[in-house]
């Protein structure tokens, strides 16, 4: 295959993914919009930033803000690898702009959940912190998203689920707890 060939075929397969696109935004606005599932998905999106914006420990707001950050980026990283390769799904649409991604979860849930995990108790051990965020993550979160139709496992088990939140919960508290956070200077 040349060159060539290989951008006609990626061209292909991007008419396909369009298409795909606009099949998903037409479920999302003729099936899924208005329901219970679409509704509860929207206060998964909006309501954990307004508790924490309420409940999180103000002289800290910076630094677990860039725990946040890193868990989004992240998160976002590894779930578009394992859709890309089939290795889950996520059912229930709530946005026809990213039909693949569960919003809720990568903008929120997941960065909100981090942040208050990394404020309770800052002095206590961060391995045992670690372990609880994952086991609750892993094995009741994805469960219930499971149960509820939010997401779909297809095989994966969920022990993998628990090392990708205990992975996020230790990049997102090393980046939280960096001592190189110092105001931007003019170094002229």
């Amino acid at each position: 295959m040349t060159v060539k060939e290989g951008i006609k075929q990626v061209e292909r397969a991007y008419e396909q993914l369009i298409e795909m696109n606009n099949s998903m935004s037409e479920a999302v606005d003729n099936v899924f919009m208005f329901t219970w599932q679409w509704w509860f998905g929207i206060g998964l999106f909006i309501i954990p930033w307004i508790i924490w914006f309420l409940f999180r420990n103000k002289e800290s707001t910076g630094r677990l803000l860039i725990g946040g950050f890193v868990t989004i980026i992240l998160s976002l990283i590894i779930d578009l690898i394992a859709l890309s390769y089939g290795l889950w799904s996520y059912p229930m649409k709530f946005s026809p702009i990213a039909p693949l991604l569960f919003l809720p979860y990568h903008f929120s849930l997941a960065p909100v959940t981090i942040m208050f995990a990394l404020q309770i108790k800052p002095r206590a051990n961060s391995l045992l912190k670690g372990l609880i965020f994952a086991g609750i993550g892993a094995f009741i979160g994805m469960n219930f998203f499971a149960m509820i139709d939010f997401y779909d496992p297809k095989g994966w088990p969920m022990i993998y689920d628990f090392f990708i939140y205990l992975s996020l919960f230790f990049v997102a508290n090393w980046f939280s707890n960096m001592d190189s956070f110092k105001k931007i200077t003019d170094r002229s």
